[in-house]
């Protein structure tokens, strides 16, 4: 599993990721998270909803509700332009990151 701290700082790609084709709301996000990663990162409930008011904040994602008809009705989130931007962004820091860091990783065979 991995450790939150290391992947504290990317959070918000992931959840950016998710809504890049379609709004979604949190407990689908966070089944995607663990589905994706193999259960090798599960982000938990307060780090989900707190980096969604940050996102929202922001103007990187928008929240509104959903339609169901029965129960307590869902927040959903999508992504907006300055979002996608953001996203952009994110991932060319991601492409430095990795180059930085692999410059220190030695294979220990």
């Amino acid at each position: 599993m991995i450790s939150s701290d290391i992947i504290r700082g990317y959070n918000d790609i992931i959840i950016l990721y998710l809504l890049l084709e379609d709004s979604s709301y949190g407990y689908e996000i966070s089944k995607n998270i663990r589905q994706i990663t193999n259960e090798e990162y599960v982000m938990k409930e307060t780090t989900l909803y707190s980096a969604f008011a940050r996102l929202e904040k922001n103007g990187y994602i928008q929240s509104f509700f959903g339609e169901e008809t029965q129960g307590k009705r869902r927040t959903y989130y999508k992504i907006t332009q300055e979002g996608l931007q953001y996203y952009k962004e994110k991932c060319e820091e991601w492409e430095v990151t990795k180059e930085v860091i692999n410059k220190f990783i030695k294979e220990m065979g």
